[in-house]
């Protein structure tokens, strides 16, 4: 039995070595036709990337030569500039430095956006040819580098220009550079070129109109578009307590308040029995106007009947701290409505010390006040300065609280009416109308 038993061991033995052999053949196998279609997967991936790229040179090259190291503008001295013209067309901006600050004049001097400034001055101090050409006058149509007009293929003008009003550089940007992704298939079957993205721009340095340089920039934001070049920053509300919206016709207004800071829940005032603020409509009214912002400004002699100012529709907002925000919303032009801000605040002067307070504590208490009470008079001081123009806001801005009374409401759910009973049948009527009968005694 012993040796039966070995015997057997000894087979399976042989077979288990037998089928580990075949196995290791087979994974060598498999291995080296993975390596096989990895190896041709790389190459078909590089020779791609090689069309790819050979593309992308071919298309940044087109006939002109490589450009060199130097800067367009040479040493263009940023600080000195003093006001920038962006001229497309019949379209003028002026961005003119007053008092140190940087303001659009075509909106009756309001602050620029600096950010956007100095980010295009130090762009244009650094900006550098990818590529030149020669070219001859009659070539300029086709860069859209004509001298600015009404015509077509004109370019854009930027001129830099210091505190004297005189030109410090000028640059005309022409066409943009376009480039383009592969070919992909329409549902006909045939391949469809498709527009691409720009990703530079020809450009001609002053009157140099013998070259043209391509620069790896489109600068698409050089639009004489005041409302882009203004500064957006805007009023802030914070820690909201009431909200109020009065409408020329009175039964549409309304006012909701929260006893705390942290309630989620809104009590609509003068509310009538059957009245009851939906919370899917109030739940962000705790974070309304948290950060607006504002799309335009109107000229300064704006009058208020050209808006609908002269009735306006009144927003009333009241936080914990203090400060109420009055808007006044004229009619609505396209998807803007006007608005004159109206910010007001009473901030405390003087702490009240708590009942059971400490000595220790008085010191960092007061201090914490005066942090605080500093904090919300520049804040106070800076909203109050939006106070002097009609803004242009978006209407989605103020559309979840610019509701009539009745659009806050919770919906009543109708009771689906009984099942009305199956009228009795002559019979039962008779039988329900016979008297009892009376057992014999």
């Amino acid at each position: 039995m012993d040796q039966y038993s070995g015997s057997t061991a000894g087979g399976d033995r042989h077979r288990g070595g037998y089928c580990h052999g075949k196995s290791q053949e087979d994974f060598g196998k498999m291995n080296r036709k993975q390596l096989l279609i990895l190896l041709v997967l790389v190459v078909v991936v590089g020779a791609a990337g090689l069309v790819v790229y050979q593309r992308n040179q071919s298309s940044w090259q087109g006939g002109g030569r490589e450009g060199d190291s130097r800067k367009l503008l040479g040493e263009l001295p940023v600080n000195d500039v003093a006001a920038i013209l962006i001229q497309r067309g019949t379209n003028q901006l002026d961005l003119v430095r007053i008092d140190n600050r940087w303001r659009v004049k075509q909106r009756d001097d309001y602050p620029a956006n600096f950010s956007e400034i100095s980010s295009f001055l130090l762009k244009a101090a650094d900006l550098k040819a990818a590529q030149t050409e020669e070219i001859g006058p009659s070539q300029l149509g086709r860069y859209q580098l004509l001298p600015p007009g009404p015509e077509t293929n004109t370019a854009v003008r930027v001129e830099l220009r210091g505190q004297d009003g005189k030109p410090i550089k000028s640059l005309l940007l022409g066409k943009s550079h376009m480039r383009k992704a592969a070919g992909r298939a329409s549902p006909m079957g045939e391949m469809e070129e498709d527009e691409g993205w720009p990703d530079g721009r020809y450009v001609m340095v002053g009157g140099q109109v013998k070259t043209v340089a391509l620069v790896s920039d489109p600068l698409s934001n050089l639009e004489p578009k005041p409302e882009q070049w203004l500064n957006k920053d805007f009023f802030k509300v914070e820690k909201i307590r009431s909200i109020a919206v009065t409408y020329p016709a009175a039964t549409n207004s309304w006012k909701a308040s929260r006893e705390t800071e942290s309630a989620s829940e809104w009590k609509l005032a003068e509310a009538k029995p059957a009245e009851q603020l939906d919370p899917a409509k109030t739940s962000g009214f705790a974070y309304a106007l948290s950060s607006p912002s504002f799309n335009d400004v109107l000229p300064a002699d704006t009058k208020p009947e050209q808006v609908g100012l002269n009735h306006p529709t009144t927003l009333t907002l009241e936080t914990f701290d203090d400060f109420t925000y009055s808007l006044k919303i004229g009619q609505r032009t396209n998807d803007n409505l006007p608005v004159v801000l109206a910010v007001t605040a009473q901030i405390p002067k003087e702490r009240t010390p708590g009942k059971e307070e400490k000595d220790e504590d008085k010191a960092r208490l007061d201090k914490e006040f005066k942090e605080k009470q500093k904090k919300l008079e520049d804040k106070l001081t800076q909203e109050q300065g939006y106070g002097k123009r009609i803004y242009l806001v978006s209407s989605w801005t103020l559309d979840a609280l610019l509701k009539e009374r009745h659009q806050l409401l919770l919906e009543k759910k109708e009771e689906p009416a009984g099942e009305e009973k199956p009228a009795a049948s002559p019979t039962k009527q008779a039988e329900d109308l016979m008297e009892p009968a009376v057992e014999p005694k």
